[in-house]
């Protein structure tokens, strides 16, 4: 297509709308500069609001599960505006999962996340999905580990923001554990 414009092959006109110009531009065409999408959504919508068009659940594909069986649970976070959006976390870690109230299950700290704040992005519409699963055992210290008793048991799910329970970043689900 350059030698064609470069070649005296076409007929150039200033004053005729569908035939090439004679002119030179003066200035290069660059292309569009953007701005990030999160961060024109950082300014658009309040840092008071922005946990408002995301939702959590968690759930499980069954109610009861053996002694001992593996139980399956699925976590999914969801934009529901067609505007992305980022919530601050107090960590990087950005989401957690607790089984009756225990963080993953242990019953002792098992890590301990930096001081500094993290982000949680969506893109528009965006739905984040994790499977995880928990063996029905507890830790109960660094290298030792107990089942589970029979009975309802409550897996739960929240973003790691700054009150996320009366923000509504966390859901819950029962699951019962028969002999």
């Amino acid at each position: 297509m350059r030698r064609i414009y470069e070649s005296n092959a076409l007929h150039r006109d200033d004053e005729e709308a569908h035939a090439p110009s004679e002119k030179e531009r003066p200035t290069k065409l660059q292309a569009l500069r953007s701005v990030p999408s999160s961060t024109l959504s950082d300014l658009l919508i309040p840092r008071r609001l922005r946990h408002l068009p995301v939702s959590v659940a968690v759930e499980t594909p069954e109610d009861e599960y053996g002694v001992g069986e593996p139980v399956p649970f699925t976590v999914t976070l969801r934009n529901r505006l067609p505007l992305p959006i980022s919530i601050p976390t107090v960590s990087p870690l950005l989401w957690e999962w607790t089984v009756d109230g225990n963080v993953e299950a242990a019953e002792v700290p098992i890590r301990d996340p930096p001081d500094e704040e993290g982000t949680l992005s969506f893109d528009r519409g965006e739905r984040k999905e994790f499977r995880k699963r928990w063996d029905q055992l507890f830790r109960v210290s660094e290298r030792e580990w107990e089942p589970a008793d029979a009975g309802s048991h409550t897996i739960g799910v929240a973003v790691n923001a700054t009150d996320a329970e009366t923000r509504g970043l966390t859901d819950e689900t029962t699951v019962r554990i028969v002999r």
